[in-house]
């Protein structure tokens, strides 16, 4: 068997390039599952500075996942808006967080 179907993707990921009306991703699998990866790697490596951030500046929660969702949507980043809503729903869940409430159009 091969790396590429081992890889779990999250439904909620892969949703983000199921174009509204269709039922089948815009994208390639492998595409699909680069992206995650990279977006796995962000919500993961923003644990430490989530958790740091609200305690160095005293803020809640709600406020800390609204500044690093701010970040991750600056222009320079690589990720799509969608994405970036995704990473800020994935490190809430990682952190054990409420949820942020999500756009339509993925952001929060």
């Amino acid at each position: 068997m091969s790396d590429e179907n081992q890889i779990l993707i999250p439904a909620s990921f892969t949703a983000l390039f199921v174009p509204r009306g269709r039922q089948r991703p815009s994208e390639s699998r492998a595409f699909i599952a680069a992206r995650h990866d990279l977006c796995e790697d962000m919500a993961q490596m923003l644990t430490e500075p989530a958790r740091t951030t609200l305690f160095a500046l005293g803020l809640t929660e709600e406020l800390v996942l609204e500044r690093m969702h701010r970040g991750l949507r600056a222009d320079d980043t690589t990720l799509s808006a969608a994405e970036a809503g995704w990473v800020t729903q994935r490190l809430a869940e990682l952190l054990g967080w409420p949820a942020p409430p999500v756009a339509e159009d993925g952001e929060t």
